[in-house]
């Protein structure tokens, strides 16, 4: 029964959201990239690529973890990515939240199948 319930919680958490309900990368308040994320896999292209700006601005507020959490209902890698220093910045920031939500993706990927 348990790997049921995971492959359901891991299929919710790879869905594609609607765009209402997407990732929106700004750099700051009121300066939006015209950027969004729907999934985890979105997410991940746009973290490698955005601006280092943009990154720390939505790490430094919490803002990964809340969407992750709430939108995707991944409580697990929300707490993952609250576990990177804050004072992590720049490449070694990027580097860590993809590696983080990488290796989720492969787990959620494996309770899928």
């Amino acid at each position: 029964m348990k790997a049921n319930v995971e492959r359901v919680e891991a299929s919710e958490v790879l869905r594609t959201l609607p765009h209402d309900q997407s990732f929106l990368f700004f750099e700051d308040v009121g300066k939006y990239t015209g950027r969004l994320a729907t999934n985890l896999n979105d997410f991940c292209e746009i973290v490698r690529t955005i601006d280092e700006k943009s990154l720390t601005f939505h790490f430094q507020r919490g803002d990964y973890e809340r969407w992750i959490k709430e939108s995707l209902h991944d409580a697990q890698l929300a707490r993952r990515l609250k576990m990177i220093k804050k004072l992590s910045s720049g490449e070694d920031l990027r580097n860590k939240i993809l590696h983080t939500v990488k290796r989720r993706l492969d787990e959620l990927h494996k309770m899928s199948h």
